[in-house]
């Protein structure tokens, strides 16, 4: 694995800020080592341990972050099994949700892996789907705006505007499924997994802020789970390499944890429209790169 000490670094900054960010990590670590011209990275068998790897800081910052509810999960499953039955609508349920909500990104990722890995290494693909993750975020606050609005229209006040809103403990098991195979599409490199399960999540009436953490807390345990089949690779590895790794699941999780917590406090007001408009413009700005300027690196 042919990267220095500033790339590494470079690569550990853009996943943990791009993986909570809805513009696709994934999609970023394909499309600008090809633009800056690193080589061909993307067919290094090292370099995908070590975005998993990066994927790993981002997933433990998490855990950090959350530490309370997954705290809350263990116990819960604990009380659940004790007791014989979990009831919809509380905190237990939540944690029920979280599981079932990574089972299809789970199974998709065991049983689509090598035509995965076909698509992690075309930036031009990389590219397409960037613009497509920018339609479906504008279309999801799109649609939910035109909820709002319709509302404003019909005079309902704010307690009945707020009111059908769901919490999370409100979702069904199905709806929990759903928005996992929403958060199975980010295995396209572009699409962003927080985005897609954000959408969807809208789509059933959560609200932004919900929506955000229920996509936070189902990411944590996928992104370990592909560590633990990926990170073994890197032992082949020198100790330097190793070092270097490590460091960049330091400043990965850093990126990471400062990331959420910015937009926890972001999406409790702020909308999607702004990472639509720059994955349109990124994405469509590199289509052009790759086609007209650098076609030999698409």
């Amino acid at each position: 694995m042919n990267l220095n000490i500033w790339q590494t670094l470079f690569l550990a900054m853009l996943q943990g800020v791009t993986e909570l960010f809805p513009i696709s990590s994934l999609g970023h670590t394909v499309i600008i080592p090809a633009l800056l011209g690193w080589g061909d990275l993307v067919h290094d068998p090292g370099f995908l341990p070590l975005i998993v790897a990066l994927h790993l800081g981002t997933s433990i910052a998490l855990f950090i972050y959350f530490w309370r509810v997954w705290f809350q999960v263990g116990r819960s499953v604990v009380k659940s099994v004790k007791d014989g039955e979990v009831k919809r609508g509380t905190e237990e349920w939540v944690s029920f949700l979280i599981i079932i909500g990574c089972i299809p990104g789970g199974l998709f990722g065991v049983f689509l892996e090598k035509p995965l890995k076909v698509l992690f290494a075309s930036p031009l693909v990389a590219s397409v789907f960037l613009v497509v993750n920018g339609s479906l975020l504008f279309l999801g606050e799109r649609l939910r705006r035109r909820a709002e609005a319709k509302m404003q229209v019909e005079n309902v006040d704010v307690k009945e505007r707020e009111a059908r809103f769901r919490p999370l403990s409100s979702l069904s098991w199905m709806e929990a499924i759903m928005i996992g195979f929403a958060q199975a599409l980010a295995l396209i490199p572009g699409i962003s997994r927080s985005g897609v399960t954000m959408v969807a999540g809208l789509g059933v009436r959560l609200n932004h802020e919900d929506a955000a953490r229920y996509s936070f807390l189902l990411g944590t345990p996928l992104i370990g789970a592909a560590a633990l089949l990926e990170v073994p690779q890197l032992f082949s590895q020198s100790l330097q390499v190793l070092l270097l790794v490590l460091l960049g699941m330091v400043v990965a999780g850093v990126a990471a944890y400062l990331s959420t917590r910015f937009l926890m406090k972001y999406f409790e007001t702020g909308r999607l429209y702004p990472f639509a408009y720059y994955c349109w413009a990124a994405g469509l700005l590199s289509l052009f790169l790759f086609l007209f300027v650098i076609p030999g690196r698409g």
